[in-house]
Order: structure tokens, then sequence, then C-alpha cells
């Protein structure tokens, strides 16, 4: 094992858009950044590849809008739920705009290539086919990680300040919680997702369908294709040998939607498959000197269309507060504690009550029954409905105050 002479202000393992957003905001204001990212980019990544109109908000503010609109990404002017037996509700992508009023839809090896090479260019360090093995501890404190560098070479790499963007792996907050002798559940349900050509699925739509035990969605992305990403009941996936075919057939195509759209689809790439243990909130501060962003901090649901929303708030928040940190610290006034806080406390203060609406709307989605009658119900009432949809969102972050975006 060798040990990197270098060390860092911030290191961020996991280079989705919660850890490039934290990375890029970080390194504009001067800070040395390490990003290091377990695979070799581009590549594709299980998602619903749904780009909610305030995203792009954030992307003007990490540099990158220019680039993520030449990408090609289809323009989806709204969301529609489309219950068992066809019944629906639609949602404007206008209802959550500010200067943009549609959502994209984008691959996710087209959005994060490009992140991450913006990242590289503000400042960043990045290392690819980086897979970090273990974290550095003093004690009770993170000082860095251990990273296995083209499945070579093991390195130490220290730092003041380390980020779990890794996702719903959380491959640094259950090393923490490893010392604690955790245990891992087996995982409920399982994903999967394809892209399919050939979908006849409304090309301007997003398009939720509900079924028993789980929901999909199908929306275009660029080149002329339709992404495909549904959760079922792992017990269902078993019962049918993991054949994901088999499962679109039996079980998501039950939805009469569903089944329109998809009669005729096929895919045009592998399917790719995991399992999820849970939604809702994770520790966001698992260890002193290390927080947690993304999917590594909490798991929303899928159909609220906010996940890569909240990663990139995620990444943004969590960059203020160890700004605000290492600027206490060059002043020697400033404690690991102030920054948990600091973090925690922004943290739960922009997340936790959107968490707690979609946790009770999560208990509808997963019962065919209840998804209808809810789709039933707002369906009658707009206002009802776009209260719901707001409340799965909060007012859009500011710039990061006295410092300005992203912008080059």
């Amino acid at each position: 094992m060798s040990i990197s002479s270098d060390t860092y202000d911030v290191i961020v393992v996991g280079g989705g858009p919660a850890g490039t957003s934290a990375a890029i905001h970080l390194a504009v204001q001067g800070a040395r950044v390490l990003l290091a990212e377990q695979k070799k980019f581009p590549r594709p990544k299980l998602c619903g590849e749904f780009i909610s109109p305030e995203c792009l908000d954030h992307f003007q503010r990490l540099g990158v809008i220019d680039s993520m609109i030449e990408a090609g990404g289809a323009r989806l002017s709204e969301t529609v739920f489309y219950a068992r037996r066809g019944a629906s509700v639609n949602v404007p992508s206008a209802w959550f705009g500010t200067q943009q009023t549609v959502a994209l839809g984008l691959s996710r090896a087209e959005m994060d290539e490009r992140l991450l090479r913006r990242a590289s260019a503000a400042g960043v360090r990045v290392l690819e086919d980086a897979r970090a093995t273990s974290l550095l501890m003093e004690g009770d404190v993170v000082r860095g990680v251990r990273l296995k560098v083209d499945g070579v070479e093991v390195r130490e790499y220290g730092a003041r300040v380390t980020l779990d963007a890794t996702g719903r792996a959380r491959t640094l907050a259950r090393c923490v919680e490893s010392h604690g002798r955790a245990t891992q559940k087996r995982a409920p349900l399982v994903a999967f997702k394809t892209h399919l050509e050939a979908a006849r699925g409304n090309p301007l739509h997003c398009e939720i369908y509900f079924y028993r035990g789980g929901y999909g969605g199908l929306s275009s992305v660029e080149g002329g294709l339709s992404n495909l990403c549904f959760i079922v009941q792992a017990q269902d996936v078993r019962a049918r040998g993991g054949d994901a075919d088999r499962v679109l057939r039996e079980l998501v195509m039950t939805n009469a939607r569903a089944s329109y759209t998809l009669l005729e689809a096929r895919p045009v790439t592998e399917w790719l498959g995991v399992a999820l243990e849970s939604f809702g909130r994770h520790e966001v501060v698992p260890s002193k000197g290390l927080l947690a962003v993304g999917d590594a901090a909490s798991f929303i649901d899928p159909f609220t269309g906010s996940g890569m929303l909240m990663a990139l708030e995620s990444g943004e928040l969590a960059a203020r507060s160890v700004a605000r940190w290492l600027d206490g610290l060059g002043q020697k006034r400033e404690s690991f504690d102030a920054l948990c806080s600091d973090y925690r406390a922004r943290y739960l203060n922009r997340f936790n009550a959107r968490l707690r609406i979609c946790a009770l709307l999560r208990r509808a989605a997963f019962v065919p029954g209840l998804a209808e009658a809810a789709i039933l119900a707002c369906g009658a009432s707009t206002h009802l409905r776009r209260r719901l949809a707001r409340a799965t969102r909060r007012p859009p972050l500011k710039s990061l105050s006295g410092r300005g975006s992203a912008e080059t």
C-alpha cells in the first residue's frame, strides 16, 4: 500500500449529481477537492432519468446548462399518473419551474458525464475507476479514504472533510456502521431499468403506472428512445426467476396504459437491476468529518420526480456548510461539531417535510385500490393536485450567499 502525499480540503466519493454538485460548488470557491468515482464514465445508471424544471436552475449555477440542453434530451411538458384500470391525472411541469417550464428527459450516461467533466474544468481532481475500500480514521473522526485506483493500487488520501455520495449503496456510511455491527436486512423491493424503442407513450409526457406491489415510469430520452424504470416486490421477482421481461409482462403490464404503451416496445440496452432496501432518510452525518449527500442521505420515492433535484440540492447544501466551516477553520474557531450541526440543520429544514409527505403518498402508491382512489380524488380537484405536487418540493435554493454561481 502506498500513501498519497496529497491532502485535500474535501474528498467526494461518488460522481453522480449529488457528488459533482458539491464538488463544483466547493472548487469554484477555492477549496481543494478530490472526486473519486468507482466507474469509468460514461456509463449507464438505473434511474428514472427525469430532470425536473428546478434542476435546470441548478445546472445554470453549476455552469452546465448549455451543455445539458445541447445533449438533445426530450422536453417533457407534464407527468401523467395512470391507475391500474386506466384512470389518470396530470401534473404540468410548469408547476415546478422558475425560469424553466418543462422537464428534461436525459440519460444518466449523458448527464453524469457532463457534470463530471465540468467538475474537472472547475479545478476538481477527478479519479475514475477509483473504488473506496475503507475510511481513514483518527479516533472517531474521518480523515479521508483508501482508494483502489484502476483495480490495482490502494492509496490513502487525506481530507479535512469527506462526502459520501455513493448513492443507495452508502459505501462510506456503511464503513462507519460496520463498527457498530450493523446488520443488513433483506431488500424487499427490486428496481429494473432499460431503454426501449417503439414504445407508444406520449413523447411529451412522463407516464407513471401503478400496479400491484409497485409502480413504474416511462419517458422519452435523447436519441428517440424511451427510458423504462419500474419497482416491484422482491418476492414477485424471485417467483419469476429474476426474469425482467417476465416481470414486465406479468406485473407492470397489468396496468392498462402500460399494456398499450409497452406492447410493441423492444429493449435496446441490457436490463439493469438493483435491490432497494428502503425509502426515506438515513443519518446525514454518519461520523465527524463525514457528510452524506444524495441517495446516501435520503432515498425519495421516484414517482415524485424529485430525486434528481434532491441530489443536486443536497450537494449544494453540503457545499455551503463545508465552505462556511473551512472559512472558520482558517480563523481557528470552528469545530467538527459546528460543521455537523450546521449541515444537519440545513438538511432537515430543507427536506424533512417533503420526506414525510412522500411517506404518506407511498402507502397509496403500492396498493392499486388506494392509488386509483387517490388519482380520482386528485383528478377532481386541480387545487388538491397542485398542493400535493408542490409538497414534494420546496422553494428553489438561492445562489451561494455572497459567492455567486459556479459559472466560469
